[in-house]
């Protein structure tokens, strides 16, 4: 904590935001002023919190959580403190951990979740390095959710129109909103990267520099959170839907993933003679087999499952290719002491915390397991069938099946997990569309 104190104490600190990421990598948590913050007063959420849904709904079974709805202590994690640079007054943020009253950790934060993967690395001496890369679309304000998205006018006054992929000029169109998101995320010290134009009208990327996986996670959940922020101050909206609009490509959240010796700082995808090793095989391996139980970490909605379709960018299987963008986890050229696994099929919807435990999962499975890969796709991976679940409640059956991923993530999470997604998934079915009305009503 005197790391804390002193961050306080140096930026004149009024008020702190004590958060938690929860299942949807949303923030929950409470405002707290300074001088009580400082008393050391734990702050304590329900853990029902953690089972909410986009929606607001609880799963009916509640025993998730304990039928008293019992509350959970907050615990700061110090390394995360960081300034909140679009507050009016000196405002902080901390990320907290989520513990019992006996400190024991709540099973089912998604926090815990990637701290429990790392714990099976770390225990084998292997430490994973990552590096997220974030699609998002901008897109003008829109106040009524019946309405289609449109593009926001940029600085010509006009809308884009047309795809402008890696376009400096289309990037340039929204120069105010860049400048401020940078400057919020060097305060946040986020270190973002490359900005690029994506394929989609208005749909942008900024990658992460590589790094270590829960700091990468919480930089993710912080980022997301800058950039609404950021595009409300410019009169527009930042959208991390998956697929927000029907005729443009969807958005997704490309995870590259090396492998290095603990001690040595050694890349354990490449042997001493530069060539691939088995530890490298076999994390591609573990992709392939358990991807598909894992996909409503990977694709949490329905709406993420429209963006998994042919020749839209986005991924249709687990195979796997070098430098080759039509298949689901990528080999990036590079120098043997960088060989790294791109994988392309989460969506940027996804909770940072649980997709990269995901990833990291299915890998430590496939070394551990010493599974072997398909050999490598050159071809086009649009022309083979689909190997992924088409809608959320195939996914949802697969998780529930696999045995070795709820060794991993904990049976309580995955319990959990479970309960909050079919809960989503009936709240959405109840609803009928504007496509049911349009084409049933008066042709049936």
């Amino acid at each position: 904590m005197e790391h804390i104190d002193e961050f306080l104490k140096k930026h004149n600190i009024t008020e702190v935001e004590a958060i938690i990421p929860d299942m949807a990598g949303t923030a929950r948590g409470k405002i707290i002023p300074r001088s009580k913050f400082e008393s050391g007063e734990s702050m304590r959420l329900p853990q029902a919190v953690m089972v909410q849904t986009v929606t607001g709904d609880y799963p009916a079974d509640g025993s998730l959580t304990g039928v008293t709805d019992p509350d959970m202590v907050c615990v700061p994690d110090p390394s995360t403190i960081r300034l909140i640079p679009w507050a009016v007054d000196p405002t902080a943020q901390v990320i907290h951990d989520c513990v019992h009253f006996d400190g024991t950790p709540v099973a089912i934060s998604p926090r815990r979740v990637l701290r429990q993967v790392l714990d099976k690395y770390a225990a084998k001496g292997w430490k994973p390095v990552v590096a997220p890369e974030l699609e998002f679309f901008l897109v003008d304000m829109n106040r009524d959710p019946d309405l289609p998205l449109q593009p926001p006018i940029g600085r010509t006054g006009r809308p884009e129109t047309g795809r402008q992929a890696y376009s400096i000029d289309a990037v340039n169109e929204f120069d105010p909103l860049f400048e401020d998101i940078y400057e919020y995320c060097d305060v946040q010290e986020l270190e973002v990267d490359t900005l690029i134009h994506e394929v989609g009208a208005a749909q942008m990327e900024i990658n992460f520099l590589h790094g270590d996986a829960l700091n990468l996670a919480d930089r993710v959940f912080l980022f997301k959170r800058t950039v609404r922020e950021a595009a409300l101050r410019h009169k527009m909206y930042a959208t991390f839907m998956a697929k927000p609009m029907e005729n443009e490509p969807g958005s997704a959240m490309h995870v590259h993933q090396s492998l290095v010796d603990a001690e040595t700082g050694r890349n354990l995808f490449t042997g001493s003679d530069g060539e691939a090793t088995s530890l490298f095989h076999g994390y591609i391996a573990g992709l392939q087999k358990y991807t598909p139980a894992l996909m409503p970490i990977f694709a949490p909605y329905i709406n993420s499952y429209r963006r998994l379709s042919r020749f839209m960018a986005a991924p249709i299987n687990v195979q796997w290719g070098y430098d080759n963008r039509t298949v689901g986890f990528r080999i990036p050229h590079s120098a043997p002491a960088a060989r790294r696994i791109e994988n392309r099929i989460p969506g940027v919807d996804c909770n940072p915390y649980l997709a990269i435990a995901a990833t990291l999962a299915a890998g430590y499975l496939g070394m551990t397991q010493r599974l072997e890969p398909t050999p490598p796709l050159a071809s086009d991976g649009y022309a083979l069938a689909y190997q992924l679940p088409r809608n959320l409640e195939e996914g949802l059956t697969l998780m529930a099946a696999c045995e070795p991923l709820a060794d991993m993530f904990g049976e309580k999470f995955v319990k959990a997990f479970l309960a909050l997604k079919e809960t989503e998934y009936e709240a959405f079915f109840r609803v009928i569309s504007s496509w049911e009305r349009k084409h049933l009503l008066l042709h049936v």
